[in-house]
């Protein structure tokens, strides 16, 4: 029992990782007034650029410095679009998602399904792996899970603790006032868009180059949906996020493992449990009978014009 549990928990985080990176994206980009339907699309992107290229070269340093350029261009150009031409944000996000897929489908159909041979293998931490449960749950991963742990903390120390971290939240509450006093919103805006589009891309890459070792055209599964919705769930905060994809993951890794044990259940039925739960989770936390304050940026999704202040 203590075994199951045990890889329960470890497939769990796992899981986890695969859409935290992109979570944490988003709430920096939100963060910044800047909302981005298109994740789906974006990890999809990451996960056939960081394949294709660990296919050809069997770099794996080389494959994530490709997905986070690849990220970072998408992002650039959905900056461009928001910030610099206004154009609406929810429209900007469908239409990235749209293309995203349909992109990374065509540029990957020569190696659907195909193992590149190379990926990131498990990495034991001395000493720390040797921990009884604690050591197999923890230490037993690849770079992907260790870099986590150290973004996690990371990110909120940044949010809520250094001037930056007030600079980026005073983006997404009042942009006015930052402009007032001489800071470049728009330069801001593009930088945290960038930023965000470049994490979601090293979650797709995370599937494709750990999770699995080859390429599937629409392999992310929805994973850019339930990333999405855990920066609301969250509430903007990068340690609820890291919660919430541990709720999630380990639903997802619990309906498999049902299949097992309750074989006359349709694997639909475990399929969508990780997709119920999100949307339970919405209506919990971010429902209007709560009649609590939002901590949703007040600027968020608004456009942003010098001369009308």
């Amino acid at each position: 029992m203590t075994a199951f549990l045990i890889s329960i928990c470890t497939s769990a985080i796992v899981y986890a990782v695969s859409i935290l990176y992109a979570s944490i994206g988003e709430v920096f980009s939100q963060r910044a007034g800047i909302m981005n339907l298109g994740l789906e699309g974006i990890m999809l992107m990451g996960a056939v650029s960081g394949f294709l290229s660990v296919y050809y070269t069997k770099h794996l340093a080389i494959g994530i410095l490709v997905v986070i350029l690849v990220g970072a261009l998408l992002g650039l150009l959905f900056a461009f679009l928001t910030v610099t031409l206004q154009a609406d944000q929810t429209v900007c996000g469908m239409a990235f998602l749209i293309f995203g897929s349909g992109l990374s489908g065509f540029i990957g159909k020569n190696v659907t399904g195909v193992a590149s041979g190379v990926k990131f293998e498990t990495i034991e931490i001395p000493l720390l792996s040797q921990i009884p449960i604690l050591g197999d749950i923890f230490f037993k991963h690849d770079l992907f899970v260790y870099a986590m742990y150290l973004i996690i903390p990371l990110s909120m120390f940044y949010i809520y603790k250094t001037r930056p971290g007030l600079i980026l939240r005073a983006l997404g509450e009042n942009p006015a006032a930052l402009d007032t006093s001489g800071i470049n919103v728009f330069a801001l805006r593009y930088a945290y868009v960038m930023f965000g589009c470049a994490m979601t891309a090293i979650s797709g890459a995370c599937i494709s180059l750990s999770y699995t070792n080859f390429w599937n055209e629409g392999m992310t599964g929805g994973k850019g949906w339930i990333a999405f919705s855990l920066v609301a769930f969250s509430r903007w905060n990068p340690g609820y996020a890291a919660l919430g994809a541990l709720l999630f993951g380990g639903i997802s890794i619990v309906g498999i493992n049902m299949q097992v044990y309750l074989p006359g259940v349709p694997s639909q039925f475990y399929g969508m449990l990780p997709y119920a739960a999100t949307i339970l989770a919405l209506i919990i936390t971010t429902g209007s009978f709560r009649k609590k304050h939002t901590e949703e940026p007040a600027a968020l999704c608004q456009k942003y014009d010098r001369e009308s202040r």
